[in-house]
């Protein structure tokens, strides 16, 4: 090797090594103790937001949850404190700027200021574009994307007055890369990306640091929860099958367990399941190819008709297939996390 390759080859390994190293300087300085912090959880009634709450209480949080419906509240509170740990919840719809307001109020009176603010809470709709309507996209954007704005300005002016706090934004595989059929919440969903990675640009100054999480499928047992529409059984056996494949999908304690990681280091994004990373990752160098293959896997999707615009939920479109053994883990992880009423 010639003497100028070798200085080349020294230059190139010290940069690479300065990189890492001020990578885990930055993450040790960024790393965070849960203990005795504020954490509020939007959607923390069941699913992944339960599973949050749990881990995050395991943590020494003092933990806030919220949800709409108070019968979920409660029997989240009793599934906490049966684990040794005792929550604050109150009911309140995240989509309503006045109900986040005294939610936030609410939890400064009990628990202090908010310390980490995670938006969870979302919805899913279901169907073919022949059938998404307006009201399909206003929803989502409202549950998905509205929800989180309306929070995180409840709680901004707290944390900048401390010069401290995170954000944790849960935003889906859905906001990197258009999925058929789920328009709407692609949609919301891209919108939540943009917002969380702008944020986090901007409020670094005030040493408060947004992650962005964008996770791939998660066995949470959500879709009985879902709104499908169209052939709305046919389009929930495919949900609910794909939502239980080992290795194609994650358990929601093992996603928990990720974006608390993120968290706790300040990780300006993560994705969340090896396939979410690896059509990501093509996406960003060959987002036509992405595309085209998304198109291929809407010619195996159910076409229009069924029920059409009306929406249904996925607990009222079972079939048989849909509640055979190869669903088990979903049915399963709907019981562990409160996603059965």
């Amino acid at each position: 090797m010639s003497a100028l390759n070798s200085k080349g080859l020294w230059w190139t390994l010290a940069g690479i090594g300065a990189v890492v190293a001020a990578k885990a300087f930055l993450t040790k300085k960024r790393t965070i103790d849960f203990h005795e912090k504020t954490v509020v959880i939007t959607g923390g009634s069941r699913g992944l937001g339960l599973e949050l709450a749990r881990q995050f209480a395991q943590e020494g949080a003092n933990v806030a949850i919220c949800a709409r419906d108070q019968d979920e509240l409660d029997r989240a509170q009793e599934d906490l404190r049966r684990r040794g740990s005792d929550v604050f919840t109150y009911a309140c719809d995240v989509t309503d700027k006045a109900q986040v307001e005294q939610f936030i109020k609410a939890v400064g009176q009990v628990l202090g200021s908010v310390d980490v603010l995670v938006n969870n809470a979302g919805t899913i709709i279901v169907s073919p574009l022949e059938h998404a309507t307006e009201e399909d996209f206003r929803d989502t954007m409202e549950a998905n994307f509205w929800s989180a704005f309306n929070m995180i300005n409840a709680v901004l002016p707290q944390m900048r007055e401390r010069k401290a706090g995170r954000i944790v934004n849960i935003t889906s595989f859905g906001g990197k890369i258009a999925v058929p059929h789920l328009a709407p919440y692609s949609v919301s969903k891209f919108a939540f990306v943009g917002y969380s990675e702008g944020l986090r640009s901007e409020l670094m100054k005030d040493n408060i640091l947004v992650t962005t999480i964008c996770p791939g499928l998660i066995r949470t047992g959500s879709p009985r929860n879902a709104f499908f529409k169209g052939q709305n059984e046919k389009e929930y056996t495919v949900f609910k099958i794909g939502d239980s494949i080992p290795f194609f999908t994650i358990a929601a304690d093992d996603c928990a367990r990720e974006i608390i990681d993120a968290c706790r280091t300040g990780e300006a994004e993560r994705v969340i399941t090896l396939p979410a990373k690896v059509g990501a990752a093509i996406h960003g160098f060959a987002p036509g190819f992405i595309t085209d293959m998304m198109a291929l896997a809407n010619e195996m999707l159910p076409g229009p008709g069924g029920i059409g615009e009306q929406r249904a939920v996925g607990k009222d479109s079972e079939t048989a297939l849909s509640e055979s053994v190869v669903t088990r883990l979903t049915d399963d992880a709907a019981v562990a996390n409160n996603e059965i009423k």
